[in-house]
């Protein structure tokens, strides 16, 4: 072996020790805050900011779950976040994609203009519309209902936007074949459009599971009735009544966050789809 190819060799040994040194290190402060608090909900008792503070359990005990899953009625506050999170998942994908299919496939005067517009939009902040959709659920009379929660996060136009990138990447040949076969507009977007697209719909999915599932504000604003709060509201009643034992917030916070992460997990591959489809679009 020459000293040239010994040179290279040691090169580019160091250039992958160094990168995966860095990914390792960004990977550790990334998942650092999750494994800390999982750390934390492992521990027994209730002292677990002490001097100097824990960081590791000596040893695993699930006491913790089994005390806050006795205390707080999980399996109603999960049910409520289910239904909430299924009813603006549904709408948002079903909204999003019937938008967003005219304003990429369709020729039409001002289209552009509406799309512009609801762009637009995206640089008003959702807080300040709160006190409007507020108004709006109290005209209707749904206060108090999970339609209240659903409704103003119904359709998102960062949903609308990644549709209409990846629909743009549709041959149109698919949608001129359909009407040649007689098949009407809502059933070329149904059957021959939909399915060519899953991945855009699972990327939508994704991030409006993970938006309903840890919304909790706007629940505790419309919601009178603490029963029908879902469970990132709830666990925050849970944070104000124990904060001093850190370790039921921990695990009931662990418990509420798993279902995110076997979404994602089944999803992941749809996901990374999705996103690299709407960027070419």
């Amino acid at each position: 072996m020459s000293s040239a190819t010994a040179i290279r060799i040691v090169k580019k040994v160091l250039r992958y020790t160094l990168i995966y040194a860095l990914l390792i290190l960004i990977a550790l402060l990334m998942t650092g805050p999750f494994l800390w608090l999982l750390s934390v909900s492992l521990m027994p008792g209730r002292n677990v900011f002490s001097n100097p503070p824990a960081i590791w359990p000596t040893f695993i005990d699930f006491a913790n779950y089994t005390q806050v899953w006795n205390y707080m009625n999980f399996p109603r506050y999960i049910m409520n976040t289910v239904i909430i999170t299924a009813l603006g998942v549904v709408s948002n994908i079903i909204l999003s994609c019937m938008t967003a299919y005219p304003l990429a496939l369709f020729r039409f005067k001002g289209r552009d203009m509406v799309f512009a517009m609801l762009i637009a939009t995206m640089i008003i902040p959702s807080a300040t519309a709160m006190i409007v959709h507020y108004l709006t659920i109290q005209w209707l009379h749904l206060g108090n209902t999970y339609i209240a929660v659903v409704l103003p996060a119904a359709v998102s136009v960062f949903n609308i936007f990644l549709m209409r990138q990846t629909f743009l990447s549709i041959p149109s040949e698919i949608r001129d074949s359909g009407k040649m076969d007689g098949a009407s507009e809502l059933r070329i977007w149904w059957q021959l459009v939909l399915p060519l697209v899953k991945p855009g719909i699972a990327v939508i999915l994704l991030l409006e599971v993970m938006a309903f599932w840890n919304n909790f504000l706007w629940p505790i604003v419309v919601l009178d009735d603490p029963q029908k709060y879902p469970l990132a509201a709830a666990l925050t009643y849970l944070n104000g009544q124990f904060a001093y034992n850190f370790g039921w917030i921990a695990a009931g916070t662990i418990i509420s966050v798993i279902p995110i992460i076997v979404v994602f997990l089944f999803t992941q591959r749809y996901y990374m789809e999705g996103l690299a489809g709407a960027v070419k679009g």
